[in-house]
């Protein structure tokens, strides 16, 4: 695919970008390498190979969600500014 200046102007309004001549120059070339890089993967031989759609196969490696502060209410409301029993006192927000 050739990148020509009407591609780059097409481009440049889509994303709502003003650019100069000499930005449209360094876009272009920019653009030709990715292009070129990109059929130059293509000459690889990928036959047999997995599809997959990232290079990690972890899957769902989250922690577990375990309560570790449940019974220190009265640690957490000690630098309340005002609280009532076991919940911090605001000011009324909404008539």
């Amino acid at each position: 695919m050739k990148i020509t200046d009407e591609l780059i102007d097409y481009i440049a309004d889509l994303s709502r970008l003003h650019m100069s001549d000499e930005e449209k120059k360094k876009a272009e070339d920019d653009l030709t390498d990715v292009l070129n890089y990109v059929e130059k993967l293509n000459e690889l031989d990928t036959a047999g190979m997995p599809e997959m759609s990232h290079p990690f196969e972890n899957v769902n490696c989250f922690r577990e969600d375990v309560v570790t502060n449940s019974d220190k209410c009265d640690e957490l409301l000690a630098n309340a500014p005002d609280r009532k029993d076991r919940y911090f006192k605001v000011f009324k927000v909404v008539e």
